[in-house]
Formats: C-alpha cells, sequence, structure tokens
C-alpha cells in the first residue's frame, strides 16, 4: 500500500461518510468547505467548493461514467455538485456552485446515488429520503426501522430496489415504487448493523456489523432473502494465522502471527466493496465472490463463497503509514488494475489517501500445486497398484496303472441307423405364420430408452414420485447399481435391502451382520456387491445368491469398518478400519461343495496396508472406481483431509483444518456412464461434517471454492451427493423448523416436515427444499441414468423425486433379483 496524500484537519472526521472515486476524492475543511483532490495528480491544487453553512457529516461521489458527481449534506442543504462544471467555472474565476436538492432533512449520516445517478438517498434519524439529483424535491420518505439508520444502498441491477440498514440490528428491502417494504430481517446482532453492499454477479446483498460478523443474504427477484452463509472476522482470521504457521512453519519470520499479550481489539466493519468491481476482464471470474471489507486495523479479502479469510493487509505492516487505527473508509477502483482508499484516522484529525496496486496481491489467486484425478504417468514397477493375485490351478494326480475307456467305433461320433424310427410320410413344407415374439420387441423398446443420455438441460428432481416405509431402523446408507435399476439399502437392523429403481415389488433381504450396516457399494460390473458393518466384518455378495461369496472376519479387524468399496475397475477392495486403509485383491469363487458348504472357495490377499500421517481414525474415504485413478481421499477424527497416491504408496498431501469438526462424508463428482461432464469437473470433491456445512473443492489446488450451509446438521452424519450431470448438489439435513399458526385461541405451534436440500453448484444459496420427510434425512444419492433422487432417513422411509423435464425410465416389472 502506498500512501499518495496525507491531510491534517482541523477538526475529527473519524465518523463522517468521505468521498473517493476513481479520480477525484473530496475532504471537508473547516467544517463546512470541500477540497477536491485528484488522485492521479495530488500536487495539483484542490477544488475548493463553498455553499453550506453548516458541518458536512457526509458525501458520496456518483457512479455513472456520462459525468462525475458529487453529493454532500450538512444540517442545512444537501448539495449535488457536477465536478468537471465546477472545475471549470473555477478556471474562469468564477465561484463553483452547485444544486440544492434538499434542505432541512436534519442530521445526514450516509449518502448513495443510484447506477444511473438519478436519484440520491439520504439517511436521517429512522428516515431514509429519496431525492432527486437535478431539482430539490424529495420523491419519497421512508420510515419503518426503530432506530437511526446507518446506510443506505441502491440495488445495481434494479434501481428501483433499496436496502437499508440501522442500529436496530435489522436491514430492510423497500420497494420505490409503491414506497413499501418487501423484506425486513430478523435481529441479526447484538450490535448495530452499519454497512451493505452487493455482489451483483452472484445476486447476493451483504450486511456488515459494528461487531465484526459478515451476513451473506440471497437477492431473488422476489426479494424473500434467505441467509447463505455468516462470517466472524475475528474466526476467519485466527484460522488464517494457524493454516500459514502449519504451512510455513514455526521458523518462517514471515508468518503474521498475534502476540500473546497483544490487546484484542473489535473488528466493525467499516466498509464494504465487491472485489470485482477493482478487477478488469485479463482476472479470472473467480473473484467474483471476492470482497474488500474495511476494518479498523487494516483491509480483509474475504471470500464469501467460501467463507474464508483470503489475506489481510494490516496498517501496522506499513510503516510508511501515517495511520493506526481507522475511523471511516471510502473504496474506489482506481486505474492501472488498482485499489484507492480514503481513510480517517479514528483518534487523530488526519486523512489519508491510499493506492494498492493488485499485482502485490497476486499470492491470493496462486493456489498451491495440487493434484488431478486421472493419471498422469503410468504405474511404476513397484507400484501397490501393479499387484496381481496368483489364482492356483486344481491339482489332480494321475492313478498309474489306470486303463482308459477305448471306443468301440473307429469315428468319434456314430450315426443312427434309423430303423428304429417311423417311415417319413410328409415332406418338409416351410412355416409362413410365425408370430413375432413381443417381448423381445419390448426389451428392446425398453434398452433402447435406458442407454439414452442423462439429460444435460434437466431441472433438478424435486417433484415426489414414491415413498416406501422399510423399517423402523435408519437408513445409513443407499446407492444406485451403475445402470440405475436397482438401489442398495443398509439399515441400522445390520441387513442390506436390494430395490428397483421404482422402489416397487418386494425387495431382496440379505442378513448376516450384527451390528448396523455402515456402507454398501456396487462393483463395476454390477455382478458384485459389498456391505460393511460396524461389528468390523465386510462381506462380498454375488448378485442373486443369499449368501456371501466372501466375509472378511471382525478377527482382522480392532475396530468398525467405516467406509468400504471396489476401486481400480474393481480390481481391489478398498475400505477402511481405525487409522489404516486397506487394499485386498480377490477372487470371486460361487461354486460350493454340497458337504462342505460353509467352506469358503473365493479368495482374498492383501495386497497394501497404509496408515494415516497422524495414525488417526479414519472417518470417510472415497475414491473413483469407474475409471483407472491413483487418488484415494481420507478423512480422519483430527478434521484432516489427506490425499493417498496409490501409485506411490505414500500421503501425496494433507489438509489440516478443512472444517471445524471431523467430517463424516466425503463424495468425489464421477459421473455416470450415461453423462459426460469436462475433464476438470472430476477433480471436484465434497466435503460434510457436523455444524460446519458441505463445502466443494478443487483437488488441482486443493482450496474450498465454495460452502453450502443453508441446510441444518448439527448431531446426525447427513450424507451429500453431486448429481450426474455435475449441476447439483443436494445434503441431507435436521431441519425441522417449528412454524406458528395462529388459532382463536392464541397461536399453536406446528413442527414442519424435515427436508433435505438441493444447490445449484454455481451458487451458496440452496435451489430448492425437498419436503415431506418424516425425520432427520440422512442419506441421499442420485440415479446416475435418469434425474431422480432418494433419500433415506433415520426413521427408516424412502422417498423418491423426479424432475419435471427430462426422460425417466420405463417402469421395470421385474423382480429386484432374478431367480437363479
Amino acid at each position: 500500500m502506498i500512501e499518495q496524500l496525507r491531510l491534517t484537519c482541523d477538526r475529527l472526521v473519524s465518523h463522517r461518510q468521505l468521498a473517493c472515486g476513481h479520480s477525484y476524492c473530496g475532504i471537508p475543511v473547516h467544517g463546512k468547505d470541500i477540497f477536491i483532490y485528484s488522485n492521479t495528480d495530488t500536487e495539483r491544487k484542490p477544488l475548493l467548493l463553498t455553499g453550506h453553512h453548516g458541518d458536512i457529516s457526509a458525501m458520496t461521489f456518483g457512479q455513472s461514467s456520462r459525468r462525475l458527481l458529487l453529493c454532500s449534506a450538512s444540517a442545512d442543504y444537501i448539495i449535488v455538485w457536477d465536478v468537471e462544471q465546477c472545475q471549470k467555472r473555477s478556471q474562469e474565476g468564477k465561484i463553483a456552485a452547485g444544486t440544492i436538492v434538499g434542505s432541512l432533512l436534519g442530521d445526514v449520516v450516509h449518502l448513495s446515488f443510484c447506477s444511473s445517478d438519478e436519484r440520491v438517498a439520504a439517511c436521517s434519524g429512522v428516515t431514509v429520503y429519496i431525492l432527486s439529483s437535478e431539482k430539490q424535491e424529495v420523491i419519497s420518505a421512508l420510515a419503518g426501522h426503530l432506530g437511526p439508520l446507518t446506510s443506505a444502498e441502491f440495488c445495481p441491477w434494479n434501481k428501483h430496489i433499496l436496502i437499508t440498514t440501522s442500529e436496530d440490528r435489522t436491514f430492510k428491502v423497500w420497494n420505490l415504487e409503491t414506497e413499501t417494504v418487501c423484506y425486513q430481517s430478523f435481529v441479526l446482532s447484538a450490535s448495530p448493523l452499519i454497512s451493505s453492499a452487493f455482489l451483483e454477479e452472484n445476486r447476493h446483498v451483504i450486511i456488515g456489523s459494528t461487531d465484526g460478523q459478515v451476513w451473506c443474504f440471497s437477492f431473488p427477484d422476489d426479494h424473500k432473502c434467505e441467509l447463505v452463509t455468516k462470517i466472524e472476522i475475528q474466526k476467519v482470521e485466527r484460522r488464517l494465522h494457524n493454516s500459514q504457521q502449519e504451512t510455513l512453519g514455526q521458523q518462517a519470520e514471515s508468518v503474521k502471527q498475534l502476540p500473546a499479550d497483544e490487546v484484542e481489539i473489535s473488528k466493525p466493519i467499516l466498509k464494504m466493496a465487491p472485489w470485482s468491481s477493482f478487477t478488469d476482464t485479463t482476472i479470472p471470474e473467480r473473484d467474483s465472490s471476492w470482497l474488500c471489507v474495511g476494518s479498523s486495523d487494516g483491509l480483509y479479502v474475504v471470500n464469501v463463497a467460501t467463507s474464508e479469510l483470503l489475506t489481510v493487509l494490516y496498517f501496522r505492516d506499513y510503516p510508511n503509514l501515517s495511520l493506526s487505527v481507522a475511523g471511516s473508509w471510502s473504496i474506489s477502483p482506481g486505474l492501472d488494475n488498482s485499489m484507492v482508499f480514503l481513510v480517517s484516522s479514528l483518534f487523530t484529525p488526519h486523512v489519508v489517501l491510499v493506492k494498492l496496486h493488485l499485482c502485490e496481491l497476486e499470492g491470493i489467486w496462486a493456489g498451491d500445486e495440487g493434484f488431478s484425478v486421472f493419471p498422469s504417468s503410468p504405474l511404476l514397477l513397484e507400484s501397490p497398484l501393479n499387484v496381481e493375485l496368483k489364482k492356483k490351478e486344481a491339482n489332480h494326480p494321475k492313478k498309474k496303472g489306470e486303463v482308459k475307456d477305448q471306443p468301440l467305433v473307429f469315428h468319434s461320433v456314430a450315426r443312427s441307423s434309423g430303423y428304429a424310427s417311423a417311415p417319413r410320410k410328409t415332406m418338409f413344407s416351410p412355416k409362413t405364420n410365425i408370430q413375432k415374439n413381443p417381448f423381445f420387441k419390448k426389451a428392446r423398446k425398453n434398452a433402447g430408452l435406458l442407454l439414452k443420455d442423462y439429460p444435460g438441460d434437466s431441472t433438478a428432481p424435486i417433484i415426489p414420485h414414491n415413498h416406501l416405509s422399510i423399517a423402523s431402523k435408519p437408513v445409513h446408507c443407499i446407492q444406485y447399481s451403475g445402470d440405475g435399476k436397482q438401489i442398495l439399502c443398509g439399515l441400522g437392523n445390520s441387513s442390506v435391502l436390494l430395490y428397483k429403481s421404482s422402489l416397487s415389488g418386494n425387495p431382496a433381504v440379505y442378513t448376516g451382520h450384527d451390528k448396523p450396516v455402515s456402507s454398501v457399494s456396487w462393483s463395476l460390473s454390477r455382478q458384485w456387491w459389498l456391505s460393511a458393518s460396524e461389528d468390523r466384518t465386510l462381506r462380498l455378495w454375488s448378485h442373486g445368491s443369499p449368501e456371501p461369496a466372501i466375509i472378511m472376519a471382525n478377527s482382522r479387524f480392532t475396530k468398525p469398518i467405516r467406509s468400504a468399496q471396489f476401486y481400480y475397475l474393481d480390481k481391489f477392495l478398498l475400505f477402511a478400519s481405525g487409522p489404516s486403509l486397506y487394499l485386498y485383491l480377490y477372487n470371486v469363487d460361487i461354486t460350493r461343495d454340497d458337504i462342505k458348504r460353509y467352506q469358503q472357495r473365493s479368495v482374498v490377499k492383501l495386497a497394501k496396508c497404509f496408515t494415516t500421517g497422524s495414525a488417526t481414525d479414519i472417518t470417510a474415504m472415497s475414491a473413483a472406481n469407474d475409471f483407472l485413478s491413483y487418488i484415494v481421499l481420507v478423512c480422519g477424527s483430527d478434521r484432516s483431509i489427506q490425499v493417498f497416491d496409490m501409485n506411490k504408496g505414500v500421503v501425496a498431501s494433507k489438509l489440516a483444518d478443512p472444517h471445524s469438526r471431523a467430517v463424516h462424508c466425503i463424495t468425489q463428482n464421477k459421473g455416470s456412464m450415461f453423462s459426460t461432464q469436462a475433464l476438470d469437473s472430476y477433480n471436484l470433491f465434497l466435503t460434510s461434517a457436523v455444524t460446519d456445512g458441505v463445502k466443494i473443492w478443487d483437488l488441482r489446488t486443493l482450496r474450498c471454492v465454495r460452502r453450502y450451509e443453508s441446510h441444518l446438521n448439527r448431531c446426525h452424519p447427513c450424507s451429500s451427493a453431486f448429481s450426474p450431470c455435475g449441476q447439483f448438489i443436494v445434503s441431507g439435513s435436521e431441519d425441522n423448523c417449528v412454524k406458528h399458526r395462529q388459532e382463536t385461541a392464541g397461536y399453536l405451534s406446528v413442527s414442519a416436515p424435515f427436508k433435505a436440500y438441493v444447490y445449484d453448484i454455481r451458487s451458496s444459496g440452496y435451489l430448492h427444499k425437498l419436503q415431506r420427510h418424516s425425520d432427520t434425512v440422512l442419506s441421499v444419492t442420485f440415479n446416475p441414468a435418469t434425474p431422480e433422487l432418494l433419500t433415506g432417513t433415520l426413521d427408516g422411509k424412502l422417498r423418491l423425486f423426479q424432475s419435471s423435464s427430462g426422460a425417466s425410465m420405463t417402469p421395470d416389472t421385474r423382480p429386484a433379483v432374478s431367480p437363479t
């Protein structure tokens, strides 16, 4: 940061709104006059504007590029100045004059122009006045807050919408055409709300308070705002410092550490501005959710999409700045890809003009070297993935002196003489009235529908289609087969149910576990599937057989198996138990001896056992099986995410603190055989943690790219999933809000149904709430072949949702398991 101008006023201006534009800045002098300085040539004589009779309390520049307007307010007048016209009159030796647009409106604390500079909003007391910028006219006076107003901002994409914040700790959305309130928020904090801003690209509104809290609300066309995320500056600042210390080490001198004896000060959100307004077209679009926050000790750059602090520019780190604690901020984009700040000192009558070149912040978007889910090199000779299972051939010893059976004729086939057959009476006649079998025609018709591509333009599956009560125990895990025809359900009563995708007919029941089933997984060939349980056993089942082909008993493992799946195109069994990650080779042999029917002929062999870096228990695991991939993602009870490179057999990278709690669900974007996505999309993965929402990560940079926390998850391990098209994300939820319905005798509390939430991957706000659930939604999954969504609840119920667009699969009337 470079200090371009330092001014000393005759009085404190720490709590006054100052004006800063890309070319000029305005500062009150002698209380009632204004000096306009050039940002590019600070040595030039400032332009003097006179006309107020009282002390100036607020100033702001216009937003239009046609002409530069300045609005200033005092207790007597509100004046709009044309800066270029005033400069011209001053050069001609005349007195610069402005247009009085309001008079005697009280103590104005905040001014703002609309996007076209046609109207001005002035906050005075509990009323916001909408004034014309061309003449003295009060278009409307809006009152409704219970406390004094602190800010007012016009919506950049709709000039008829205004948002106001107040010391009553709420904000309101006003429709200026009808002069009514479109939306009124609840009480957000114990401290007053003092600032607001819009993120036009994401259609979000941002609210800041004096105690350092930032709220992000969605701003749809009906203006019914929904909370998207909440950020506490002190918490994210502490997390940033901790991550820097762990990354650079304790000996790194460049790490900004908080001294132990330093007094913790409050960090009021004095001013906010979207980062995208400062950048040019050469900067990636990833900055559309970045927010610049001016506080008392420096500038904070926050990523609203991930609720993370990207960087902090402290005043104390720049000794050339004649400023230590800020009282007010004015932020504006500058020239040559820069930012300009006009900051007033809190305790001294100083005002500083600061310029920041964005090239100084290149480290924000320069991510760490990450990984790719697709292999970039061949297998190493010593790679664990090169291990093969040697199949033993049956050895039948020959008996000595055994006489082989000899044929009685010289040919291998003896033709019958035909003496015993009746004489032929009719000659050959062709069949001309053969009827085609309708079964094969129908089968071909159904197969054509099943092999259709997943509709990429379909809407989210939110229409309830079918529901089923299957047990009184929780549905811990559900998974579709690769072709989308069948569903596996792991229940809390230690059984596994196999349903058709339509949930019709009776399911096939598989029993054998002694404790709740924690994981189920289909093989890529759909011939096998496996189940893991809290009883420390893993069972591999043959499709259609009621008995498991492989049983891995609890004597091999000391702790329950949390996650299990097929890996590397069905070559391995991959599962986690305690701090260990096991990689097993297997060979399935379903033939059985009637006498020794309990003797298992299938073979399993340990290929490699990996241990997490910190020897912490594994809570969740994910790997791709639909295509070759060396990457396995492992989550630990120490809140870490570790990236295993199975080709080298090592932990390639580790994320130390991705969530505030241990991750209980991790899901990769694997797509399906019915859909095709961009290659980079397969590097995304989701993580879910109790009380910390859902985060989406990019494996290439190992950074969080978006956060979803509109749903409620306080204690249960609610899962999340990607849609096959990669456009939607669904998450289970414990959301069971209590609504109040008015009755004749008062108010009656009505418990609303539980919900699952569907998100658009491009926005942090939820897209739909899936209603009509009777209990907490634990498990969610998408059908890989058609736009369908299945949910499982804590009380043992399944609910199927379909899309209003996109072709559904033809209902299958066959049994879930074909008879053998």
